[in-house]
């Protein structure tokens, strides 16, 4: 497989021959069925450069050509807003979110959102792209948040993460002295009573998992570096709560919060495979200036 600018390709192999184009698709590369409903209009699949039919069978050795990169309207309006950018290339964005920033826009938050930042940077550049984050922060965690450029670069990576593909490391401080070096938290979480935002941990709630790591003991407080196997909304935060050890600023979750005005918790790595290339892609964001100073005052607390 190959990624061209503003094409993907793939030279069929043995095993391709007599294959339809769309079965190739669909079970070898994972093409949902709404891509390749799009794909059908217009002519944007070609084999040896000659527009071909989807329905078509293949033979070994035949180049595979798909337009990807059609201009698309969004209805978010762009913003120029500072933008840090980890990793960019023709299928993803990947960028660094700061605190108090909400990734996609809402009734709530209409403006200085993530996506204006991103929608605008590409208007800038002359590009018409929808918005599509794969996952989301909340809006007081920094770090890693990963955009997709295109539907087909979408529908891969939420194939990964839907698989627990996608490896996500995240770092928080929480109170209290947690003695176990390490552990997994398996406990349920749904709604807490009477609450549309907040979580708890109960016992008909989704099923969540997430492993912990002890980085440092503070005299009254312990860095944990967080690694998900699920991805529930506030999972981190809730299951902190849950064993009475919530984020440091986590006022949503009890939190104390005398030393931060949020909660303690860094997006820093995100693992996966590259949506056109297959190959292993490890994106990290670098530590935020408020968390390392966080570590400056737990040593004297």
């Amino acid at each position: 497989m190959n990624a061209q600018h503003n094409l993907w390709e793939y030279r069929l192999q043995a095993e391709d021959s007599g294959q339809k184009y769309l079965s190739i698709l669909l079970h070898k590369f994972h093409f949902s069925l709404r891509l390749l409903q799009r794909l059908k209009q217009g002519e944007q699949v070609w084999i040896n450069g000659k527009f071909t039919y989807l329905t078509a069978r293949g033979k070994e050795g035949e180049l595979l050509s798909i337009q990807l990169f059609p201009a698309e309207e969004t209805n978010i309006p762009g913003e120029n807003l500072p933008l840090d950018i980890l990793y960019e290339d023709d299928y993803l964005l990947v960028v660094n979110k700061p605190v108090d920033q909400v990734v996609h826009p809402t009734h709530r938050y209409l403006s200085n959102t993530l996506g204006n930042a991103v929608i605008g940077y590409w208007e800038r550049k002359g590009e018409h792209r929808i918005y599509r984050p794969i996952h989301r922060i909340d809006r007081n965690t920094s770090g890693v948040v990963i955009i997709a450029k295109n539907q087909f670069a979408h529908q891969q990576l939420a194939w990964q993460l839907e698989r627990g593909h996608i490896q996500k490391k995240y770092f928080g401080f929480v109170e209290g002295v947690v003695l176990e070096d390490k552990g997994t938290i398996n406990d349920p979480i749904g709604f807490a009573p009477d609450s549309f935002i907040k979580r708890q941990v109960q016992l008909d709630g989704q099923p969540a998992r997430t492993h912990y790591r002890v980085l440092h003991r503070y005299p009254k407080a312990t860095f944990l570096e967080f690694i998900l196997e699920t991805g529930r909304t506030h999972q981190i935060r809730a299951h902190c709560e849950g064993i009475n050890h919530s984020l440091l600023g986590d006022d949503l979750y009890n939190g104390d919060t005398t030393l931060l005005a949020r909660q303690a918790l860094h997006s820093s790595m995100y693992a996966f495979l590259h949506p056109a290339t297959g190959l292993p892609m490890v994106i990290r964001a670098p530590f935020p200036e408020d968390l390392r100073n966080l570590m400056k005052t737990l040593k004297d607390v």
